[in-house]
């Protein structure tokens, strides 16, 4: 999953990328809003990490624009100073998923994007049931019966983001951006998203057939159920 952190503090936003990219999230950083509302035209994003006070301009004007755009379905949560119980009501009335106040644990926000990801996605706790395969978004790991399949992060990953938008078509292009980042940096000729998925279906397979793990033409991939 892919998360664009929006934060002037740099010393902070460096932890929170260290942390959540040993969790195996994708991670860019806008430092002010200039620059974030950039990163927004160009990008989508699992979730958005916004602080309110901000160069440039308020925080809650870019949450703001962000959920005027109705096609958006990015998760905020905002990280702020500003404690105050006005700010925590204007937050979620603008849209916010959730609202963490400064300081805070790099655990405590890691289990509020778990939270929200169950949430969103009508989970009962971190882990999905695909046709005998177990999910766990929380410990990355996939099971099948008594068998842990040894996926790379990758394979994880595009796992984890199809299960997750089950039924949709997923393009390679979105697949690639929320997988592996900005897709401006990538060769879009390049088949490797191609072989990523060539090598999950395989250690899929291994376990029970996989005719649900659909290869749309020309278009990318779908798990259908």
């Amino acid at each position: 999953m892919k998360i664009l952190i929006v934060e002037d503090e740099k010393t902070l936003a460096l932890e929170m990328a260290e942390f959540l990219g040993k969790e195996g999230y994708v991670i860019e950083h806008a430092w002010q809003k200039k620059s974030a509302e950039e990163k927004i035209f160009v990008n989508s994003y699992d979730f958005i990490l916004l602080d309110l006070s901000l160069p440039g301009g308020d925080g809650l004007e870019l949450l703001a624009q962000l959920k005027s755009n109705l096609e958006r379905d990015d998760a905020v949560i905002i990280l702020t100073a500003r404690g105050d119980v006005d700010d925590r009501v204007k937050g979620l009335e603008a849209g916010a998923d959730d609202y963490l106040p400064k300081p805070f644990s790099l655990i405590e926000l890691l289990a509020r994007i778990h939270a929200i990801t169950r949430r969103r996605h009508k989970l009962v706790n971190n882990e999905v049931e695909v046709k005998g395969f177990v999910l766990d978004i929380k410990s990355h790991k996939v099971s099948f019966g008594e068998h842990d399949l040894n996926l790379t992060n990758k394979e994880f990953e595009i796992f984890n983001y199809l299960v997750l938008n089950k039924n949709r078509v997923i393009s390679r292009n979105n697949l690639t951006e929320h997988v592996w980042g900005d897709i401006l940096e990538i060769n879009s000729d390049s088949n490797f998203v191609d072989v990523h998925v060539k090598n999950l279906r395989k250690k899929l397979s291994i376990h029970a057939t996989i005719e649900w793990f659909e290869t749309v033409r020309s278009i990318g991939y779908r798990i259908k159920l």
